[in-house]
Order: C-alpha cells, then structure tokens, then sequence
C-alpha cells in the first residue's frame, strides 16, 4: 500500500483523445469504475470529472451494501471507496467483500485512515490510499497508476 503523489493539472483540447487521455482496460476497453461516496455532490463531482478523463463510470454507491451489489453487477475494473459510508457497514468491509468475491481491487479516497484501518483494508489487498482532500488530478493518477499496476500483473 501506498500513499499517492499528486500530480500537474491534466488538460484536453477539442482534439481526439490521445492514449494517455482515454484509459484502457485490460480488456481494450475504456476502464471502468465505481465510486463509492456518502457525500452526493463529491460523488457527482469526481464523476464528471472521471467521465471527463476518459473513463466509464458505472455506479455511484453511497453505502456497503450497494457498493457490493453494483460491484457485482457491473465488474468495474477498479472501485474508488471511502471509508466512512451510510449505513452499518464501511468501506473496508465492502472492498474486503467485493475483492474476495470478484478480485477487484479498490484505492481508498478517505479523510479517515489510522493505522489500524489500514491493517484492516489489508485483506482488500487495495491499490493505494488517496488522502482526502484531494485534487481531480490526484485521483486520475492514482487510477492510472492501479490500472497500469492490474495490466502488470496480469
């Protein structure tokens, strides 16, 4: 696990997309990703801001339990996961649960780590931590960085 670096300000122009604009999946298709996020308008925002990107977003979730049914339903090639959620259950348990059901793997973007949390996360074998707040141009590098890390290893 790994804290991730921020990175320079992308920007696009009204030309077509280059490869480095438009991620791919390991499949050759565009990337797909879920957002799990309590807070509505932050999830709206790192959607179009993701969608923007190149990316497809394939579910906002705001609690464990729809994260993990969503994850199910769409096989998102990467889960972007806070850690404190509605409901009973938090993001650790849900990225625990959809990583060992479907092997696939989450960053954490949260304002909530400890130690202990990330002892915890360990079992979710994540792709990196994102400290919140954080920048667009954070998460998109940290999401490059995981995907680049999933096609290594593959």
């Amino acid at each position: 696990m790994r804290d991730l670096p921020l990175t320079p300000s992308m920007s696009r122009t009204s030309a077509p997309p280059t490869s480095n604009e438009r991620l791919r999946s390991n499949a050759g298709g565009v990337a797909r990703l879920l957002i799990v996020e309590d807070d509505y308008l932050a999830a709206v925002e790192v959607e179009a801001g993701l969608t923007e990107a190149g990316f497809k977003v394939v579910g906002i979730a705001n609690s464990a339990d729809e994260a993990v049914r969503i994850a199910k339903a769409e096989h998102p090639n990467l889960v972007i996961m806070d850690i404190h959620l509605r409901g009973r259950r938090d993001g650790i348990e849900a990225a625990i649960e959809i990583f060992s059901e479907s092997s696939i793997h989450a960053i954490f973007a949260t304002a909530h780590t400890t130690p202990q949390m990330r002892l915890r996360a360990q079992a979710a074998a994540p792709l990196g931590w994102l400290p919140k707040p954080y920048a667009l141009e954070a998460l998109i590098a940290a999401i490059k960085g995981a995907l680049a890390e999933l096609n290594q290893s593959r």
